[in-house]
């Protein structure tokens, strides 16, 4: 019996047009932390006050819809401003509001990709 041979493909290898594409949510996450280093900023204990300060001040309210949302994980604390790492921004208690994640997500991205804001 014969042995086949392999046909030598007609084609090059395809490039690499995602990169280093990430695997799961956590390393998307370590990926954005590394490109813009700001973000760690939302994982201390300084945030979690801050907005937990601007979410009791607004009665877990949200201030584009009048949502009020009991859980809590379905709320931001929205910069009103973008910050875009400037931590003066980031840090201004009188530059966040609370907004349910369905306005913030939908309305007020929809605004900062218009340049409403």
């Amino acid at each position: 019996m014969t042995r086949l041979r392999q046909i030598p493909s007609r084609f090059g290898s395809a490039p690499v047009r995602l990169g280093n594409a990430p695997r799961d949510e956590r390393e998307r996450s370590a990926q954005r932390i590394v490109r813009t280093p700001w973000r760690a900023w939302y994982k201390t204990a300084r945030w979690k006050d801050l907005r937990w300060s601007v979410l009791e001040d607004a009665r877990f309210t949200c201030a584009y819809c009048g949502r009020l949302e009991g859980n809590t994980f379905k709320l931001v604390a929205d910069h009103k401003i973008p910050h875009r790492g400037d931590p003066a921004l980031f840090w201004d208690r009188g530059n966040l509001q609370c907004l349910c994640k369905e306005c913030h997500d939908r309305v007020k991205q929809a605004e900062e990709r218009n340049g409403s804001t």
